[in-house]
Protein backbone atom coordinates (compact mmCIF):
# COMPACT_ATOMS: atom_id res chain seq x y z
CA UNK A 1 0.00 0.00 0.00
CA UNK A 2 2.80 2.40 0.91
CA UNK A 3 4.60 1.70 -2.38
CA UNK A 4 1.43 2.35 -4.36
CA UNK A 5 0.89 5.69 -2.59
CA UNK A 6 4.51 6.68 -3.23
CA UNK A 7 4.19 5.78 -6.95
CA UNK A 8 1.00 7.86 -7.17
CA UNK A 9 2.73 10.81 -5.50
CA UNK A 10 5.66 10.57 -7.92
CA UNK A 11 3.30 10.39 -10.90
CA UNK A 12 1.43 13.48 -9.65
CA UNK A 13 4.72 15.36 -9.13
CA UNK A 14 5.89 14.54 -12.66
CA UNK A 15 2.52 15.52 -14.13
CA UNK A 16 2.59 18.82 -12.24
CA UNK A 17 6.15 19.54 -13.38
CA UNK A 18 5.33 18.79 -17.02
CA UNK A 19 2.16 20.84 -16.83
CA UNK A 20 4.17 23.79 -15.55
CA UNK A 21 6.41 23.50 -18.60
CA UNK A 22 3.42 23.52 -20.92
CA UNK A 23 3.82 19.81 -21.71
CA UNK A 24 0.74 17.65 -21.56
CA UNK A 25 0.51 13.90 -21.55
CA UNK A 26 -1.03 12.43 -24.71
CA UNK A 27 -4.55 11.12 -24.49
CA UNK A 28 -5.80 7.86 -25.95
CA UNK A 29 -7.06 9.68 -29.03
CA UNK A 30 -8.14 13.11 -30.11
CA UNK A 31 -11.58 11.71 -30.83
CA UNK A 32 -12.05 11.20 -27.10
CA UNK A 33 -11.79 14.98 -26.71
CA UNK A 34 -14.05 16.14 -29.54
CA UNK A 35 -16.65 14.84 -31.95
CA UNK A 36 -17.56 16.38 -35.27
CA UNK A 37 -20.53 18.69 -34.77
CA UNK A 38 -23.35 19.72 -37.08
CA UNK A 39 -23.36 23.48 -37.67
CA UNK A 40 -25.49 25.09 -40.38
CA UNK A 41 -25.79 22.11 -42.75
CA UNK A 42 -22.15 20.99 -42.45
CA UNK A 43 -20.16 18.94 -39.98
CA UNK A 44 -17.19 20.69 -38.41
CA UNK A 45 -14.24 18.60 -37.30
CA UNK A 46 -10.66 19.15 -36.20
CA UNK A 47 -8.10 18.03 -38.78
CA UNK A 48 -4.35 18.19 -39.26
CA UNK A 49 -2.85 21.30 -40.82
CA UNK A 50 -2.30 21.05 -44.60
CA UNK A 51 -4.33 17.84 -44.85
CA UNK A 52 -4.53 16.54 -48.41
CA UNK A 53 -7.83 16.50 -50.29
CA UNK A 54 -8.05 13.88 -53.07
CA UNK A 55 -10.23 13.75 -56.17
CA UNK A 56 -11.54 10.27 -55.24
CA UNK A 57 -11.54 7.79 -52.40
CA UNK A 58 -10.34 4.59 -54.08
CA UNK A 59 -6.65 5.05 -53.28
CA UNK A 60 -5.63 6.07 -56.80
CA UNK A 61 -6.72 9.68 -56.55
CA UNK A 62 -4.57 12.70 -57.06
CA UNK A 63 -4.28 15.55 -54.59
CA UNK A 64 -6.59 18.37 -55.70
CA UNK A 65 -6.03 20.68 -52.75
CA UNK A 66 -5.15 21.10 -49.11
CA UNK A 67 -6.94 22.13 -45.94
CA UNK A 68 -4.91 24.84 -44.22
CA UNK A 69 -7.47 25.33 -41.50
CA UNK A 70 -7.49 22.92 -38.58
CA UNK A 71 -11.22 23.21 -37.90
CA UNK A 72 -12.91 22.43 -41.21
CA UNK A 73 -16.31 21.48 -42.55
CA UNK A 74 -17.34 18.22 -44.18
CA UNK A 75 -20.56 17.32 -45.97
CA UNK A 76 -20.64 13.53 -45.55
CA UNK A 77 -18.59 10.35 -45.08
CA UNK A 78 -17.96 7.17 -47.06
CA UNK A 79 -17.01 3.92 -45.34
CA UNK A 80 -16.09 1.99 -48.47
CA UNK A 81 -13.01 3.78 -49.74
CA UNK A 82 -9.41 2.65 -49.93
CA UNK A 83 -7.75 1.48 -46.72
CA UNK A 84 -6.44 4.39 -44.61
CA UNK A 85 -6.01 2.76 -41.18
CA UNK A 86 -7.07 4.20 -37.85
CA UNK A 87 -10.31 3.54 -36.01
CA UNK A 88 -12.31 3.78 -39.27
CA UNK A 89 -9.99 2.03 -41.72
CA UNK A 90 -12.01 2.64 -44.91
CA UNK A 91 -13.53 6.04 -44.11
CA UNK A 92 -13.17 9.15 -46.28
CA UNK A 93 -14.97 12.48 -45.82
CA UNK A 94 -16.22 14.76 -48.59
CA UNK A 95 -15.23 18.40 -48.33
CA UNK A 96 -14.10 21.39 -50.36
CA UNK A 97 -10.36 22.12 -50.21
CA UNK A 98 -9.19 25.63 -49.41
CA UNK A 99 -8.69 26.25 -53.15
CA UNK A 100 -12.43 25.60 -53.73
CA UNK A 101 -12.09 22.14 -55.31
CA UNK A 102 -14.37 19.36 -54.03
CA UNK A 103 -12.77 16.12 -52.91
CA UNK A 104 -12.21 13.60 -50.14
CA UNK A 105 -10.04 13.66 -47.03
CA UNK A 106 -8.77 10.52 -45.31
CA UNK A 107 -10.33 9.88 -41.91
CA UNK A 108 -6.81 9.56 -40.47
CA UNK A 109 -6.26 13.27 -41.27
CA UNK A 110 -9.13 14.16 -38.95
CA UNK A 111 -8.57 14.17 -35.21
CA UNK A 112 -12.26 14.46 -34.22
CA UNK A 113 -14.51 11.41 -33.98
CA UNK A 114 -16.24 11.29 -37.37
CA UNK A 115 -19.12 8.94 -36.51
CA UNK A 116 -21.64 11.82 -36.23
CA UNK A 117 -21.08 12.80 -39.89
CA UNK A 118 -23.88 11.48 -42.12
CA UNK A 119 -23.20 8.90 -44.78
CA UNK A 120 -22.86 10.09 -48.38
CA UNK A 121 -24.78 7.05 -49.61
CA UNK A 122 -27.94 5.45 -48.26
CA UNK A 123 -27.10 2.50 -46.03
Amino acid sequence: MRLRLRASAVALSVAAALGGLGVTAPTASASARHQCTLETNAYYCYNVYAAKVYDNFDGTGKVVGYMYTTYSWFSCRLDKGAYVGGPHPYRWLMTKADNGVWGFMKDTSISSETNPVISCSPE
